[in-house]
């Protein structure tokens, strides 16, 4: 079990950050790859997407930590960061949900896919509330940790976006 649940104030901080970096990155990425970049950004979450949290918490208990990262981001999109990454927005996990289930893994609770890379990786928190990947670009094939928490996780993402500067 993670001893350190998501700070909500740790996170806006974290979006502020990223958004900051993401705008330098921008700035000059079609200079460096020659291509015109994506749209990359830090959605913060609005009225309607605490509403689809409420929908997800409603549909099936979900890691607190989830539920803290909702209220703050409703997504992120980095398709020009390394190969892609993306943390998608409740609503689509809501929907994910409904298509496949929770993410079974030996030793955890059952767990909620919340992210993906541009690789088709997934990204699955659980109620320990680390983080998994997918090996594969499937719902059904091994995971591995990838961080022991969600502020892991998005501090993983912003060493990423700085190592593009």
């Amino acid at each position: 079990m993670v001893d350190e649940r998501l700070d909500a104030e740790w996170l806006h901080d974290w979006c502020e950050q990223a958004a900051a970096a993401l705008a330098k990155l921008m700035q000059s990425f079609q200079g460096r790859h020659g291509f015109e970049p994506g749209t990359n950004a830090v959605v913060l979450a609005s009225e309607a997407s605490h509403q689809a949290t409420e929908a997800l918490v409603e549909l099936t208990p979900i890691p607190s930590d989830l539920t803290t990262m909702y209220w703050v981001i409703d997504e992120v999109s980095l398709p020009d960061v390394e190969n892609g990454y993306f943390v998608h927005p409740a609503s689509l996990v809501a929907e994910h949900f409904h298509e496949y289930g929770a993410i079974q893994i030996d030793g955890e609770e059952p767990e909620m896919v919340f992210a993906s890379d541009g690789g088709g990786h997934l990204f699955a928190l659980a109620g320990s509330g680390r983080v998994w990947r997918s090996t594969t670009a499937s719902w059904f094939d091994q995971f591995d940790l990838a961080a022991a928490g969600l502020q892991e996780f998005f501090e993983g993402l912003s060493r990423q976006i700085s190592g593009q500067l």
